[in-house]
Parts: structure tokens; C-alpha cells; sequence
């Protein structure tokens, strides 16, 4: 009897292991869609072969979903195939009118490209001293010790800094950061809070890194108990100059820093140039942030951004929002003439539609998924990512992608969304493309993660 009672669990592991990948998902995903964090729940999954495209398993593949993150493979693929990973964004400072014995009696001009990495500090190259004293040794070299006329900064894109759909919980922090064809500091501050000793006490601000110019915040924050983390979210719309701080910190808190978004970029970068050349001794009479046509101006000399490859190599790797914003507006910028959200998603859609995607299966309002309007099908998704496969550029875009569970995959998060899309060789050598999202769970992301790793653990 014991003979048989080992030989019945080695019989069943080898039937397990008999069956194929596709039998192994489909257990696996009904399992998940059993679980009762998904009783009220959707979920898409789409799997192929990378090497033939040949389709191994799909669940509601064609029904839209909320992507996240999973977002930005659209956009990253997108912008590298239409803009070039070599393409460089350009900030250049000029001026009108006329130097005399060091006298400029014109305006200092600074125009830009919608540079994302303008004073940021991923790269020595960009760090803000650096940019900084760039942009000020351009003056001087042209032997300008005196500016008596205005610092005018040009916003060549639309007004509007932000998308259409963003949710206001999410506008004025840092990963809510609007855009415009001058940026700063990738549009973002810390702000430094100091909390009480009790718990209820009130939070006080303590300062702005950098410091934010003609910004008023007023803190409601509250003292929680310790451990509790950051529970903080900054109010600020674009182009408001009030703005309020609610939610929770610890106690016991001398410096708690949480981040936030410039209002109005282009001004905070006029004004931060500004405050330099006042400490080099050529404040100008003035300045100022304007969305009127360029006039003609002299050259005194341009910065250029590290390539588009190395952008997106941290707007896929560390999800950063701004910088598909960034990429959107850019595509449409080029291709059209106007820096325009709408007009980049349009685009967007109609280079995919001609590589046979659905426009309608790309309900896009932004290039980043954080509006929670997005809907996008796992089809979708996965041919976005076959696309990339053939490309020139497709290194640069696998290598982007973060490593979730050993798997090269790009995750998204939003209120009640959980999502994964990307490549996996499997131990036989079979490659899959792969693309899974549960809109709608219940309870925690994390253990929502767990389980759809176990469905994605049966292509390993």
C-alpha cells in the first residue's frame, strides 16, 4: 500500500508536467479568476510566441482595460520609432537688441524644446548648478556684464501642462507633473515637513527644495502615529499660485520630505535662471514667461539633452510620467508643428493603426496610464511589443524594462488596477510576449501581484 500511495502523487506530477503551456494557463488563470479578490474583477491576458507571433493563450484580449503604467510601452515604442533614439531636445539662450560696452539693451531670450532632463539630476551632465553656469558662460562669453532690458523664457507648445483626465489627487505631486517646451528639475520639488510630538498635532511646512517661486502652500496635515508613512497629498492645479497640503505624516517628524509639481514650469525656470544671473551680477530688469510667438533673436548658444534612448531608458525603468507626457507633445511638436496632447495621441494611434492596431483598442487621454480613463486591450499591448521586437532600436527598449519575478516586464498601478506586459524565455528556450491586467480587484495590489505571478510562473 505505501508503494502505491507514493506512486499516485509522482503520477500526478508527471501528468502536470505533460500538460501544455497552454492547459497549465488556462488552470492557472481560472484559479485566479476563482479567487475572491477578483469576484467583481476583470482580466485580460494575451500571450504569443515572440519568435512566430503564433498565439498560445488569450482571455477577454480585445475588451479595453485600464494599463497603468503598462501604458508606456505604447508611448516608449512610439516615440523611438517616430523621433529616432539618437534625437536630442535643445534649450538655447539668445537675445534681441543691441550690446554696448557690455550693455545689452535688449531682452535675454531662452527658448526650449520641451528638454525633460533640463536641470535633472539623473545625469551629471544635467544637474542644475551645471546647466546653470552653462547657460550663464554663454552670456558672458558674448561679453555681456549687464542686461537692461527683460529675461523672456518662450513656451513654443500649448498652454495647457497636462492632460485631460488626470485626477486632481494626482496633479500637484510629483508624479503628476505637467510639461510645457521649458522644464526644470524635471517640473518637481521636495517639500519638507516638521511634525509635532502627539499624534492629531498640526504639520508645519518647513521649506521647498528648490524653492518654489510665488507659491503659496497652506498645510492641513496632521501628526499620525509613528510608522505610518507618508499619507500626504499637495493640492496645487496648473497655473495656481495657492495651494493646500492634506493628509498625514508621522510624529516626531523634523524634516519628512514628500514631492510636488511646479504649476507653471516655464515660469519657475525663468525664474530660476533669473536668480542666477542676479547672483553673477546681470539681473535683468525683469522677466517673465510667455506663450507669444518667438520673435528673431541672436544665438548665444544651446544645450543639448543626453539622446532619447537614455531618456527612455528612465521613463520605462522608473515610470516616469513626466517624461511621457514629455514624449507626446514632442512627437507632435515635430510631426505637426504644435505641442499639443491631443495632437501627439493622435498621431500615436495612427502609427499603430498602419502596424494593424485597432485605434480603438488604444483609448489613450495621456502617453503615461495615469488617467484612470485609459483603456487599452492586452491585444493591443502584446503587438505593441512584437512590433518592438523587430526593430533596430528594440535593445534599447528591452532594456528599459524593469525585472519583475525574473521576467522582463513593465508594471502599472492605479487605483484598482494591476498590470504586467512584456518578454520571458522560458527554461526550454521558447520565448513569450505577454501582457495580463485585473481591473476592478478587491483588497491589497500586493497580494493581487502575487497571484498573477503564479499565472505568469506556468511560461517559465
Amino acid at each position: 500500500m505505501k508503494i502505491k500511495f507514493l506512486f499516485v502523487p509522482l503520477l500526478f506530477s508527471s501528468l502536470l508536467h505533460a500538460q501544455t503551456v497552454q492547459e497549465r494557463l488556462a488552470r492557472a488563470v481560472d484559479k485566479l479568476q476563482q479567487d475572491p479578490q477578483l469576484r467583481h474583477a476583470i482580466l485580460g491576458i494575451a500571450v504569443v510566441k515572440t519568435e512566430t507571433g503564433e498565439k498560445v493563450f488569450e482571455l477577454n484580449a480585445q475588451t479595453g482595460l485600464a494599463p497603468a503604467s503598462c501604458q508606456k510601452t505604447i508611448t516608449s515604442a512610439a516615440a523611438l520609432e517616430l523621433l529616432g533614439p539618437a534625437y536630442r531636445y535643445t534649450t538655447t539662450i539668445g537675445y534681441n537688441g543691441a550690446i554696448t560696452n557690455g550693455s545689452l539693451k535688449g531682452n535675454l531670450v531662452l527658448s526650449g524644446s520641451g528638454d525633460p532632463t533640463l536641470g535633472s539630476w539623473r545625469y551629471d551632465s544635467t544637474r542644475n548648478d551645471q546647466q546653470l553656469a552653462r547657460l550663464i558662460g554663454f552670456v558672458k562669453a558674448r561679453g555681456i556684464t549687464k542686461i537692461e532690458g527683460s529675461l523672456i523664457g518662450y513656451n513654443k507648445w500649448e498652454t495647457e501642462t497636462i492632460p485631460g483626465g488626470w485626477i486632481w489627487d494626482d496633479m500637484g505631486n510629483y508624479y503628476g507633473s505637467g510639461t510645457t517646451s521649458l522644464n526644470w528639475h524635471e517640473n518637481q520639488y521636495d517639500l519638507v515637513l516638521r511634525s509635532g510630538a502627539n499624534i492629531g498635532d498640526k504639520v508645519s511646512i518647513a521649506e521647498t527644495r528648490p524653492r518654489l517661486y510665488e507659491v503659496n502652500l497652506q498645510s492641513e496635515v496632521k501628526a499620525a502615529a509613528k510608522g505610518t508613512g507618508d499619507n500626504a497629498n499637495i493640492y496645487l492645479s496648473p497655473y495656481s499660485f495657492t495651494g493646500v497640503v492634506r493628509g498625514t505624516i508621522p510624529v516626531d517628524e523634523k524634516a519628512f520630505v514628500i514631492s510636488g509639481s511646479f504649476p507653471d514650469p516655464a515660469l519657475q525656470c525663468v525664474a530660476t535662471l533669473e536668480s542666477k544671473l542676479d547672483s553673477a551680477g546681470m539681473k535683468p530688469l525683469d522677466f517673465a514667461a510667455s506663450n507669444k510667438e518667438i520673435p528673431a533673436f541672436e544665438t548665444l548658444g544651446t544645450l543639448y539633452s543626453p539622446a532619447l534612448d537614455s531618456i527612455n531608458y528612465f521613463f520605462m525603468k522608473k515610470s516616469v510620467n513626466f517624461y511621457g507626457e514629455t514624449f507626446v507633445k514632442t512627437i507632435a511638436f515635430e510631426k505637426a508643428g504644435v505641442g499639443s496632447t491631443d495632437k501627439g495621441l493622435a498621431l500615436i494611434k495612427e502609427f499603430w493603426k498602419d502596424k494593424g492596431i485597432d485605434p480603438a483598442a488604444l483609448h489613450m487621454l495621456d502617453g503615461s496610464g495615469l488617467s484612470p480613463q485609459n483603456r487599452v486591450t492586452v491585444d493591443a499591448l502584446v503587438k505593441v511589443l512584437q512590433y518592438a521586437k523587430t526593430r533596430p532600436w528594440f535593445n534599447y527598449y528591452y532594456d528599459a524594462l524593469p525585472l519583475y519575478n525574473q521576467m522582463k516586464l513593465k508594471s502599472g498601478t492605479i487605483g484598482g488596477a494591476k498590470s504586467f506586459a512584456g518578454y520571458h524565455t522560458a527554461k526550454d528556450g521558447t520565448g513569450y510576449t505577454v501582457a495580463i491586467i485585473v481591473n476592478n480587484f478587491d483588497g491589497s495590489a500586493g497580494e493581487v501581484v502575487k497571484k498573477m505571478f503564479l499565472v505568469l510562473d506556468e511560461l517559465k
